[in-house]
């Protein structure tokens, strides 16, 4: 296979950062020994990796939030500083978890668009339904993970909601009175985190039944 440009790269990457050309990049990929069923793996195995992240980010952040409510003594404003750094990476690690399900859900459409078009290729009737019927599983296995993978995200928003308010509530309340309002947020921040944990831990179940699905099929 002739080997590929430094600038071929560079005008493919151009190309999907500035204008979204998904289609360029997939084609570009294909041609490079990347099928869409290979992206599709990569990028659900990097959604499952970051949601392994978010779970742990969260996880500190209730440990940090806790840390101020349990406050006794020592630097209120340090403890402030540190919640505020937790919520700031809870805040960005719950946009790439966002991110990674919108790649996954654009190479779906790509491979599965892409399949159903090559079904009318088919001479052979035998073939074609076996397609069609590998077809209709992948899709049968990809439609609760991706349900799952949006729970998940939507699991992230109360916490996140949560934190900020703590955050704003803080910065200008940094004394003994908030720390005891915030005693009584304690209870729902720890039921909201504990759902969080379950959805993710659901969701990446899901996510590793549909790989197993495209292994077995390939």
């Amino acid at each position: 296979m002739k080997t590929k440009s430094p600038l071929f790269f560079f005008l493919v990457f151009v190309c999907v950062s500035s204008f979204g050309c998904s289609a360029v990049y997939f084609s570009a990929m294909d041609k490079l020994g990347f099928p869409k069923r290979d992206l599709m793996v990569k990028r659900v195995k990097a959604a499952q990796t970051t949601q392994e992240e978010t779970k742990e980010q969260f996880s500190s952040a209730l440990e940090r939030f806790k840390s101020i409510v349990e406050f006794k003594g020592g630097s209120l404003e340090e403890r402030y500083e540190a919640l505020n750094s937790e919520y700031e990476s809870s805040e960005s690690k719950s946009e790439e978890l966002s991110s990674r399900i919108d790649d996954i859900e654009e190479v779906a459409e790509a491979l599965f668009d892409e399949w159903e078009d090559e079904l009318e290729q088919y001479t052979s009737t035998s073939l074609r339904r076996n397609s069609a019927q590998r077809l209709k599983e992948t899709r049968r296995k990809y439609s609760p993970m991706m349900k799952a993978m949006r729970r998940a995200e939507k699991s992230v928003e109360p916490v996140l909601g949560a934190l900020r308010d703590q955050v704003l509530y803080l910065k200008h309340n940094l004394n003994a009175r908030a720390v005891g309002a915030l005693r009584g947020e304690l209870n729902t921040v720890e039921q909201d985190v504990a759902s969080l944990l379950r959805s993710m831990e659901e969701s990446m179940k899901e996510s590793r039944e549909f790989i197993k699905e495209l292994e077995n099929q390939a």
